[in-house]
């Protein structure tokens, strides 16, 4: 083979092995934050951020490749091997013209998926808590002879009825960190003060109220009056009393060991007018015109009958 074709054959390999290194012949290799395309023949292996090199600035970040494992996503939290389960006796209650209250019973069962644990006590709290009001508490004291308001506060949203039932004391097996999460206990059940208060001890408004709801009977605690039968099977009767609010209550039920919830489960209870009371009610509140007019008649006939009978009697 002649001199100059063997010149030729070492010019095309030294250009190819350039080519393969991503640096075109003839010139010096550059760092590689000049590189605009993946190369096959390198590595990807995960570089440091901005790490300085000797021979130039710091290399740009690549993403991971598509074939590199992820890892597993983050999966839902895991369950408590103690879940209850939970039954109504009703979902809806009626009022109608005698109406007299209610009773709801609560029932359900613990449903476990490993052995029962022995080192702790189960306990079940069961509450029904009906449709929230906004409620302004007033203070009134004696002055010049009279009782006038001095002071208010108003409270956004407080039960129209609640009732709490437990197999034990309550603040034996409930701590306070996990009433004030799950608002269990009858105070933690009212929210937050909506408007700035200008008395000293708000404490003593809320107490106040809660003390004259409980006596009318519409807030209530009954500790251990849930029956637990081999930790497994529970119950709770509610009594509701005739003065009921309509609208959507809510039955709840708690599992707690060590003074901590486990497991809950809630439920809704519809309460509604039904019948002639249901149309009076909402026609008093769609047509109040025609509802005024309408009891004027009512009256007017009623004393125009009850003066006809009353004469009829005299001539008698």
């Amino acid at each position: 083979m002649s001199r100059n074709r063997l010149a030729v054959l070492f010019v095309l390999a030294l250009g190819a092995a350039a080519h393969a290194q991503g640096t075109p012949p003839g010139k010096e290799a550059v760092g590689a934050h000049n590189a605009l395309a993946p190369d096959a023949s390198r590595s990807t292996a995960p570089r440091p951020p901005h790490s300085q090199t000797p021979e130039g600035p710091p290399p740009i970040m690549s993403y991971p490749s598509p074939q590199e494992p992820r890892g597993e996503l983050p999966g839902p939290p895991p369950e408590s091997p103690e879940q209850v389960v939970m039954g109504l006796s009703s979902d809806a209650v009626a009022i109608t013209a005698n109406f007299t209250g209610s009773e709801i019973l609560l029932y359900g069962a613990v449903r476990r998926e490993t052995p029962m644990p022995s080192d702790s006590q189960l306990d079940v709290i069961a509450t029904l808590e009906g449709p929230s009001r906004s409620v302004t508490i007033r203070r009134k004291e004696r002055r010049f002879g009279i009782w006038v308001n001095t002071e208010s506060v108003f409270v956004a949203s407080a039960p129209s009825f609640y009732a709490v039932d437990t197999t034990g004391k309550l603040d034996r097996i409930l701590s306070p960190e996990q009433d004030a999460s799950h608002r269990i206990s009858i105070p933690t059940a009212m929210r937050a003060f909506a408007k700035p208060l200008d008395v000293e001890n708000p404490v003593d408004f809320t107490e106040a109220l809660i003390e004259m709801r409980i006596a009318e009977g519409i807030y209530r605690l009954d500790e251990g009056a849930v029956g637990l039968v081999d930790n497994t099977l529970f119950r709770a009767d509610f009594r509701l009393p005739a003065n009921l609010v309509e609208g959507s209550y809510k039955a709840r039920i708690f599992l707690l060991r060590e003074g901590r919830v486990i497991s809950d489960y809630s439920a809704p209870i519809e309460v509604r007018k039904v019948g002639l009371e249901r149309w009076l009610y909402r026609l008093a509140y769609d047509r109040p015109l025609l509802y005024g007019l309408m009891s004027l008649l009512i009256a007017a006939f009623a004393g125009v009958a009850a003066s006809a009978a009353f004469r009829a009697l005299k001539r008698d």
